[in-house]
C-alpha cells in the first residue's frame, strides 16, 4: 500500500494516542498531567513574555523574551534555575563577545568567522552546560542585527530578563507537584510482580508436570521488569531532583523515602539478574527433561529457599520502612534452607548423581540471590 494512503490511518491513530494522553492527564496525577501542566504553563509564559517584549522594547529583541520563558520552564524547578542562569551566562558571553570584536575590528566577514570560532569555544565551558551553544546564536543576533551596539545589548538583556521573569513566575504560582509516594508505590508493585513469580517459579520446582509456556513466560517477564526497574530508577532521580528548590510540601519523611526507594530498586535490577539465571536453567531443564531426574527432596527443597526469598523481597519493596530485623530473619531463614539442601546432596551422593550441573547450577544462583538481598538489606537498615 503506498504511504499516503495509510496516511489517514496514522492520523487517526496519533489523534486517538493524545486524546488518550490528555483524558488521563485530566482523570487522575501522574506523568501525563504534569506534562500537560508544563506545556500549559509554557504557553502562558512565553505569550506573556512575547506581549510585554513586543510593548516595551523593540521587535528585534522581542523573540528573545519567550524563548527564555522556554528555558526557564523545565520539569523542576532546580533544572529550570540552573538551566535559566546557563542562558543568562551564556547570553552575556555571546553578547560580550560580540560587541568587543565590533567595537576593535568592525563589522566584517573574517570578524564573524573569528567571533564564530571564538564562540565555539567558550560554548565548551561545562558551567554552561546544555545552554553552550547559545554563545555562538546570541553572538551572531548581537553581531549581525545590533551590530555590536550596546544599546542592542541592553534591550537584549532586558528580553532575556522579561523572559526569564515570566518562566521562574509560572513555577512560583503553580510549581510541579511532588511525587514522592507514587514513586514508593511504583517500587512496591515491581516487587509485588517479582515476588508472585517468585512463588510461581516454586510451585514449577514442586510441580509432577511443570508448565514450560509458563517458565518461557516468566523469562519475558523478567526482562519486562528489568525495563521497568530502570524507568523507576531514573523517575526516582526526577523526583529527588524535584525536591530541590520546590515551594509543595511533600509528607514527613519523603526525604528518606526517597533514597531508600532508589536503594530498593538498585537491589531488584540486581536480583534480577540471579532470577533470570535461575528460570533459564529451570527452561532448559524442562526442555531436556533432566527436571524429571532432581531429586523430590532438593525440589522441594529448592522451593522452600525461593518462597522465603519472595517473602524478603516483599518485606523489602513495602511502602513503609524495612522491619531490618523482620528482613534478617528472613534471609537467615533461606540461608539455612539453601544450605541444608546443599548439605544433604553432599551427605546423600546417590541424590546429587543424576543432576550434578543443574543442581550446582541453581545452587549457585540462589546463594548469589541471597548474597545479594544480604548486602542490599544494610542500606535500607533505620540509621
Amino acid at each position: 500500500m503506498p504511504r499516503w494512503l495509510s496516511a489517514p490511518g496514522r492520523a487517526k491513530s496519533a489523534a486517538a494516542h493524545a486524546a488518550t494522553y490528555v483524558w488521563h492527564g485530566v482523570r487522575k496525577p501522574g506523568t501525563e498531567r504534569d506534562d500537560l501542566l508544563l506545556q500549559a504553563k509554557t504557553v502562558v509564559a512565553a505569550m506573556v513574555a512575547w506581549t510585554l517584549a513586543r510593548y516595551f522594547l523593540p521587535p528585534a529583541v522581542a523573540t528573545f523574551a519567550p524563548f527564555t520563558a522556554m528555558v526557564a520552564l523545565q520539569a523542576t524547578v532546580y533544572r529550570s534555575l540552573r538551566d535559566c542562569a546557563q542562558y543568562a551566562l551564556a547570553m552575556s558571553v555571546g553578547a560580550t563577545l560580540a560587541a568587543s570584536l565590533a567595537a576593535t575590528a568592525g563589522i566584517h566577514g573574517w570578524t564573524f568567522g573569528l567571533l564564530t570560532l571564538a564562540a565555539l569555544w567558550l560554548g565548551r565551558v561545562r558551567s554552561l552546560g546544555q545552554q553552550g551553544t547559545q554563545v555562538a546564536i546570541v553572538g551572531f543576533f548581537a553581531f549581525s542585527s545590533g551590530q555590536g551596539r550596546i544599546d542592542y545589548i541592553g534591550d537584549l538583556a532586558a528580553s532575556v530578563a522579561m523572559g526569564a521573569v515570566c518562566g521562574l513566575a509560572a513555577h512560583v504560582v503553580l510549581a510541579p507537584a511532588r511525587h514522592a509516594r507514587h514513586r514508593q508505590t511504583d517500587a512496591a508493585g515491581l516487587y509485588a510482580e517479582m515476588s508472585e513469580r517468585i512463588n510461581g517459579l516454586a510451585d514449577t520446582f514442586e510441580a509432577t508436570t511443570p508448565d514450560a509456556a509458563r517458565v518461557q513466560q516468566w523469562r519475558q517477564d523478567w526482562r519486562r521488569l528489568s525495563h521497568d526497574c530502570d524507568a523507576v530508577h531514573r523517575s526516582v532521580e526526577t523526583e529527588e531532583e524535584n525536591s530541590r528548590l520546590n515551594p509543595r510540601r511533600s509528607f514527613e519523611g519523603a526525604a528518606q523515602a526517597l533514597p531508600r526507594t532508589r536503594e530498593s530498586i538498585t537491589i531488584a535490577q540486581h536480583s534480577l539478574d540471579h532470577l533470570r539465571s535461575i528460570t533459564r536453567t529451570l527452561d532448559y531443564a524442562i526442555d531436556s527433561g533432566e527436571i524429571e531426574n532432581l531429586p523430590a527432596s532438593f525440589r522441594s527443597g529448592f522451593a522452600s529457599v525461593l518462597r522465603t526469598s519472595a517473602g524478603a523481597m516483599e518485606e523489602i519493596g513495602q511502602t513503609s520502612r524495612t522491619d531490618d530485623g523482620c528482613l534478617v530473619d528472613m534471609i537467615e531463614d533461606a540461608t539455612s534452607q539453601l544450605d541444608r539442601v546443599q548439605n544433604h546432596s553432599l551427605t546423600h551422593p546417590e541424590s546429587r548423581s543424576a543432576t550434578p550441573t543443574l543442581q550446582g547450577t541453581l545452587l549457585t544462583d540462589a546463594a548469589r540471590l541471597l548474597a545479594e538481598l544480604r548486602s542490599g538489606r544494610h542500606s535500607l537498615s533505620p540509621a
